[in-house]
């Protein structure tokens, strides 16, 4: 740091005299030569990879910048969060132009989700982000035969569990007797890997019909790889009366995916089980699991990781009643509310794992061409009154948006309305009742 400080204030004395004496800056420069160069390869080095304090970034914006004393640095990516739901918004902003609502961070990334048909349950039987649990402890609503710790990760806002390989290790959720149908979801984060990940090494999602270690005599299983020399696939396999029936391996080429952050996604209608990574369904198995046994627990095990230069870590858990059929639902009954919408933290950018839910609304609205909908957004109770009330205003015109936008839907069929904070259904003061709070509805008109 010293010696870089000895080059800045070498690199100004060079600047004042570059203004007063142009000759003898030539000379001084000339007899620098090589040194200078280095020098000053070795300050943009360090500039570029953001190792630098702050003030000394402002001044070498000052050298390398001249005539700003001041220049602004672009925003730190930040992973999508669904934990506040605050921000400033002008609401003429989306009645003069619908379309700036419409897109995530990424705006082609909610156009590749449009023919995603997950559809997330909505009654919320599990829901975890770590939130009230400390970094480097084992999160307290979870139980395992191994270790873990909670870790934060550069460049995103949660919490991670990092688990651990192991013979026979489970990582359990505190679930149990879950319903005939229920959706699991969470993210995947996997670091260090490389073209010597072993072949081995595979993510486990297991329900089975105990919460235990034990396999248990009935279950199904998913298992993808994080491998990066070979493509390795997906195995799906299951166990009836303590027998195996289903063992297979999907032809899945998962390296490009595995390597950034990804989200899973998994839907058990009674004996079916479906499979997501991100928009993708790889998995859609009819009878993977045994008619009429209770399903008691979901476990998640890891195996081929070498601990020592790889990590995978886990967060945003949820796992909710339901998953069924939106679409009979808003027929028979008028209207449906629905917390499998995701919005980005105080914005009205939905995120794309949200499209399954949309795309079952543009279903009914293309078979009814009849049908008018009214949209309305609610949101939790943290931040201001009227910031949340013009925050549900926009999230509401956000789905109109997606359905005029991305399904051709005429704008005309749709009108929406932001109720803010005022009609909560859920208890503010917890994690799990703010994500209930935070709901779209439709409703016939």
């Amino acid at each position: 740091m010293k010696r870089l400080q000895q080059i800045i204030k070498c690199t100004l004395t060079l600047s004042l005299f570059g203004c007063m004496m142009p000759q003898a800056n030539g000379q001084i420069l000339k007899r620098l030569g090589k040194a200078a160069e280095r020098a000053a390869e070795r300050t943009v080095e360090r500039r570029v990879e953001k190792e630098t304090t702050e003030k000394t970034d402002q001044v070498l914006d000052s050298i390398l910048e001249p005539g700003s004393s001041k220049k602004t640095k672009p925003p730190k990516h930040k992973a999508p969060s669904t934990n506040s739901d605050t921000e400033s918004v002008d609401i003429r902003e989306v009645e003069n132009d619908p379309s700036a609502v419409l897109t995530s961070t990424d705006p082609q990334s909610i156009k590749i989700y449009s023919k995603f048909d997950f559809v997330p349950g909505d009654e919320t039987l599990f829901l975890d982000a770590f939130e009230n649990d400390f970094v480097g402890d084992f999160p307290s609503k979870w139980n395992t035969n191994s270790s873990g710790d909670l870790v934060t990760i550069d460049g995103h806002d949660e919490k991670w569990l990092k688990i651990l390989p192991g013979f026979k290790t489970a990582y359990i959720p505190d679930v149990t007797e879950l319903p005939d149908d229920f959706t699991l979801e969470f993210d995947v984060i996997a670091q260090g890997l490389d073209k010597k990940t072993s072949s081995q090494s595979f993510l486990e999602v297991m329900v089975s019909d105990t919460n235990s270690f034990d396999e248990g005599a009935n279950w199904g299983s998913v298992s993808y790889s994080f491998c990066q020399f070979i493509d390795v696939g997906i195995v799906v396999e299951n166990h009836i009366n303590g027998a195996r029936v289903i063992r297979n391996t999907i032809a899945a080429d998962l390296r490009p995916t595995v390597l950034d952050k990804h989200h899973i996604s998994v839907a058990v209608n009674g004996q079916r089980f479906r499979f997501w990574i991100n928009e993708n369904k790889y998995v859609d198995v009819p009878r993977l699991l045994p008619e009429g046994v209770q399903i008691q627990g979901i476990k998640f095990s890891l195996r081929g990781i070498d601990t020592n230069k790889e990590g995978i870590y886990l967060s945003n858990f949820k796992i909710a009643k339901g998953g069924v059929d939106l679409r009979r639902k808003l027929l028979a009954d008028g209207k449906i509310s629905t917390n499998g919408i995701l919005f980005e933290s105080g914005s009205a950018n939905i995120q794309p794992m949200s499209m399954g839910v949309i795309r079952q609304i543009y279903q009914v609205l293309q078979q009814d061409k009849s049908l008018k909908l009214r949209i309305v957004g609610h949101t939790d109770s943290d931040g201001d009154d009227q910031k949340n009330m013009q925050l549900s205003q926009k999230r509401a015109a956000s789905v109109k948006n997606a359905l005029v936008s991305i399904y051709n839907i005429s704008s005309d069929r749709l009108t929406t309305e932001g109720k803010g904070e005022t009609q909560p259904i859920g208890d503010n003061g917890s994690f799990e009742g703010k994500a209930q709070n935070r709901r779209v509805e439709f409703i016939k008109i």
